[in-house]
């Protein structure tokens, strides 16, 4: 049991790594270059993708799970084990923290020329942002916040509930982490500009306690009226609600035979 539980910790930490040095690093590339490498929409595909690796490199021993906020979902409304759920989620929240770091290391001179080495986390040499979220000036923590963590994360646990459900129109074998990674893509592409879509406590925390430490200090905490918990709670919440809607509609009403 043990041993079998060490596994799948190993590949959620790889499988969250791999996410977050992709992910993270297409906008350290975005923003460093002052938009000369990319874009908004480069952005997102590149997260979506993201995904699709993340998941490729440990559907097989873990379920791929990548995001404490789906850990959670699954555990409420598929059977997984609660003792998994804190494991599974430190797991998560370690591997995208050294990815974090591996961003920093090879884009440390790119840094440099960017801002001078003095780390800012708000404002035109505002670096904080390429490796977690903060919001816009007009969002309001709560409601605004809230709310949209809530309403990107019930639309990620919803689709991949759909997406993974076999009595659904399931995707051929080995295409889910695809579409799981298009998910991710329609997810920034619409509901992205209010808070940059973390939809994924890990995702943001282990960057943020990352940043926390490599120079840009408690700031990273205050920024924003105080938004660090919001891309944690809000997207447990919106996991949890996004399993229900799923099973509520259509995941109890699939005809017997």
């Amino acid at each position: 049991m043990q041993r079998g539980l060490f596994r799948e910790l190993l590949a959620e930490f790889l499988g969250t790594f791999v996410l977050i040095v992709f992910g993270v690093g297409v906008v350290a590339q975005v923003v460093l270059s002052k938009q000369a490498a990319g874009g908004y929409l480069s952005i997102n595909i590149a997260w979506g993708l993201a995904v699709a690796m993340g998941c490729y490199v440990s559907a097989g021993v873990s379920g791929a799970h990548l995001n404490p906020a789906v850990t959670l979902a699954l555990a409420v409304h598929r059977q997984l084990p609660w003792n998994k759920v804190l494991p599974y989620s430190l797991a998560q929240i370690a591997g995208a923290f050294a990815a974090s770091a591996v961003v920093f290391i090879t884009y440390h001179e790119a840094l440099g020329a960017f801002d001078g080495g003095v780390r800012h986390v708000l404002g035109p040499l505002g670096t904080a942002g390429i490796w977690a979220t903060y919001p816009q000036p007009f969002l309001s923590v709560f409601p605004g916040g809230f709310i949209d963590q809530v309403v990107g994360t019930a639309l990620l646990v919803c689709g991949i509930l759909g997406i993974t459900d076999p009595r659904n129109a399931a995707p051929p074998a080995g295409l889910t982490p695809v579409i799981v990674g298009l998910l991710v893509v329609v997810i920034g592409a619409t509901f992205g500009f209010n808070a940059g879509y973390a939809i994924n406590p890990a995702r943001d925390f282990g960057p943020r306690l990352f940043t926390f430490a490599a120079g840009w200090g408690s700031e990273v905490f205050r920024a924003g009226n105080g938004w660090w918990w919001v891309p944690i709670v809000a997207p447990c919440v919106g996991g949890v609600i996004g399993g229900w809607v799923y099973d509520a509609f259509v995941g109890r009403r699939f005809p017997t035979r």
